[in-house]
């Protein structure tokens, strides 16, 4: 009876109109009647006929153990896993998510195009970055297995929540294979993914770098005349963006190299740009770049005259570097004058239209010419350019020194023996300045210089403000005599005090009590002290000038000098020149800089001439490990870029081996695609036994090595 009873249930079960409506299978009827004879073996009795009520008890087991057999059976069926799937979703809970997702692609594989991008999008809104992560990888699992299913929205999403969890390498990761797929975010989601990735200093290697594969790509779509160009070019915050960054994190080279495909790509320059230009080029000591912007930023109207406080605040630093006061005299004296000399609504007419500007000598044929507006500046921008208040300040609608930019003025002419033309300038800055001021300045300076000791420095400053008419007052002639006879100087106390009485200055006292009321008033007061430390507390102005002359510059002004040279000659491509210069430096025993192998690099590297850095790499090795040269990440990514284009994988790994060392960033990815641009199939099948010379089989190490490190084996 049990047997039959089986039969009859595995019947009706595997020809059931609702059990194909369900979609079971007649594997599951089996192991459904496997349970149900394991019921009879315990139900069997010793009276052949089962009472009516058993019969009942065992239909109702029987159906029982049918639905609870169907449930455990569907669990992992399509249908359910997808609505448990949407279930989690809705409800957020990412780990029920996660696994059904999981049991969804192993059984039955990926789930329809729209439900895998709203599973990446729903873990793009996770606040958690393990949850980011795991999108970042299902990403490229599924770019393998299946990439028509992602969608460039739900990419530019991802990424966008990458950066802001500061996770830029995963975030570059995404962004450079939308860029693979010809295809990348709005400007504007772009623009908020560079802002949150260059709060870092890998963030910001990893977006300058994606900035050039940028500029790169619409260089070359441009060449081809393609319509999707305006697509792809990068806009002028972007630039800001990245070069606010390199300014921050000190990447000056970087920089240099953006701002050239800034005029490249035609991105104008806003005033926040020139504002970054003009940092740029201090850090790198090209004074006569930024000499190029001035014409501009003078004809500037006067509502911009706050903005461009660091434009001129760089230029007089330059100025300083390059030890030319007679040039930084003149930019004080013209900082506001020209600009006061013209009407603003002519002044806008004509600067609210691009200008071109020459990056490199002027005079070369194919010299990049970058575009500026100088008036142009979004109010709403998140960039803030004000910096520090160093040389150059914004007082009363008027740019005025700092106490430190006098200083160094001051302590310039001093130097150079030009105590006219400081006495000259002094009067300028007093006429102009005296009610912005609100004391004088000429007075100052000469306080000052009677602080330092330097007594006939002040003397004659004040028979120059004499000479122009612009007498000083008692206060002034009284510390330069009580100077004099505290230094026991008789024979010059004498003739000033001669020349006060002369003035008029004597107020009817004998020359013992003058000289007695100024000895008691300079112990009690003014008198100078050969500790440093007791002047410091005259004024701002003697304060500055202790440190000025008591500071000296790193490099001396012919450095900057000669690395300009460099530069030019090598933007012109006369490398011959360069090379002289360079050799100059050395027969003078002058340190060569970052910025002097950087411009040889470039030169070299324009003229594919790769052989010849590899000789210049061991320079940069020799004044390193004599301590005279500190490699940066700038000039070591320039190395490695140039030593695989042209095939020294020795170099390269040597390069690699030094940055590890530094803990310095390695963007591996880029090196990696720029391997495979120029030696994808470089001895892929050759083994090392099969090397002819040992020089192949060296190379042949070098080679595996690399490829090893980036991933390719």
């Amino acid at each position: 009876m049990a047997l039959r009873l089986t039969r009859k249930i595995l019947t009706c079960h595997c020809f059931s109109k609702s059990c194909y409506a369900s979609g079971l299978l007649v594997t599951s009827a089996i192991q459904e009647t496997m349970l149900i004879n394991n019921s009879f073996e315990s139900f069997r009795v010793s009276d052949p006929l089962c009472t009516y009520h058993q019969l009942l008890s065992l239909q109702c087991f029987c159906s029982s153990s049918i639905r609870q057999e169907k449930l455990c059976w569907e669990g992992p069926s399509c249908g359910v896993l997808l609505r448990k799937l949407e279930l989690a979703l809705k409800s957020h809970q990412m780990d029920e998510a996660w696994e059904t997702f999981n049991d969804l692609k192993r059984l039955y594989g990926y789930p329809e195009h729209d439900t895998v991008n709203r599973f990446i999008t729903e873990l793009s809104y996770s606040s958690e970055s393990h949850w980011l992560q795991k999108a970042h990888d299902l990403v490229f699992i599924i770019l393998k297995e299946k990439s028509n299913l992602l969608e460039f929205d739900v990419l530019a999403n991802l990424s966008l929540s990458l950066a802001r969890a500061q996770m830029p390498i995963p975030a570059s990761m995404i962004l450079r294979l939308m860029l693979d797929r010809k295809n990348l975010p709005c400007m504007n989601v772009l623009e908020l993914v560079f802002l949150h990735m260059v709060k870092t200093e890998i963030g910001t290697c990893l977006a300058s770098n994606f900035l050039i594969q940028i500029c790169g790509f619409f260089l070359h779509v441009s060449a081809e005349k393609s319509n999707c160009t305006k697509l792809i070019k990068p806009n002028t915050m972007i630039f800001n963006l990245v070069l606010h960054a390199c300014v921050k994190f000190g990447s000056s080279l970087k920089g240099q190299l953006l701002l050239e495909l800034m005029s490249q790509t035609g991105v104008i320059a806003d005033a926040h740009s020139i504002i970054l230009i003009a940092q740029i080029h201090e850090m790198n000591g090209q004074r006569d770049e930024l000499k190029k912007f001035r014409d501009y930023i003078d004809r500037i109207s006067s509502p911009f005259a706050r903005h461009y406080r660091q434009f001129y605040d760089s230029l007089l630093s330059l100025h300083f570097k390059f030890d030319d006061i007679d040039a930084a005299a003149e930019l004080l004296v013209g900082m506001n004058r020209y600009r006061e000399s013209f009407p603003d609504q002519k002044l806008r007419r004509d600067l609210l239209k691009p200008y071109l500007v020459p990056i490199g000598s002027p005079n070369l044929r194919s010299g990049l010419k970058i575009q500026i507006m100088p008036e142009l500046l979004e109010k709403d921008s998140v960039l803030k350019m004000e910096g520090k208040q160093q040389l150059v300040l914004f007082r009363n609608r008027k740019l005025l020194l700092s106490s430190r930019a006098l200083a160094k003025l001051i302590d310039g002419y001093r130097r150079h023996g030009k105590i006219s033309e400081l006495s000259e300038l002094l009067l300028n800055i007093e006429k102009e300045y005296h009610s912005i001021r609100g004391s004088s300045l000429c007075s100052d300076v000469i306080d000052a210089f009677i602080q330092l000791g330097l007594l006939e420095t002040a003397h004659d400053i004040l028979d120059d403000m004499e000479s122009a008419g612009y007498p000083m007052g008692s206060t002034t002639y009284m510390l330069l005599l009580i100077a004099y006879y505290k230094e026991k100087m008789f024979r010059e106390a004498e003739a000033l005090l001669k020349r006060m009485r002369k003035a008029g200055l004597d107020i009817n006292l004998s020359d013992e009590m003058v000289i007695s009321a100024s000895l008691s008033e300079a112990a009690d007061k003014t008198a100078p002290s050969p500790n440093a430390s007791a002047l410091l507390g005259k004024s701002d102005i003697a304060e500055s000038l202790v440190w000025e002359m008591r500071e000296h510059e790193v490099l001396p002004s012919i450095v900057y000098e000669l690395n300009s040279s460099i530069y030019f000659f090598c933007k012109g491509k006369m490398i011959g020149d360069a090379l002289k210069i360079y050799r100059r430096m050395q027969e003078m025993k002058i340190r060569p800089t970052v910025q002097t192998f950087f411009y040889l690099t470039c030169g070299y590297s324009s003229m594919e001439k790769y052989r010849d850095i590899t000789i210049l790499w061991g320079d940069m090795k020799r004044n390193t490990e004599s301590g005279v040269l500190v490699v940066n990440w700038d000039l070591y990514e320039t190395l490695l870029l140039n030593f695989l284009r042209g095939g020294y994988f020795e170099r390269v790994m040597e390069v690699i081996g030094y940055m590890k060392e530094q803990n310095m960033y390695v963007d591996k990815w880029m090196y990696k695609h720029e391997f495979l641009k120029h030696h994808k199939h470089l001895y892929s099948r050759l083994k090392a036994s099969n090397a002819r010379t040992e020089a192949q089989r060296k190379r042949l190490e070098y080679v595996k090595a690399f490829r090893k490190w980036a991933g390719l084996d």
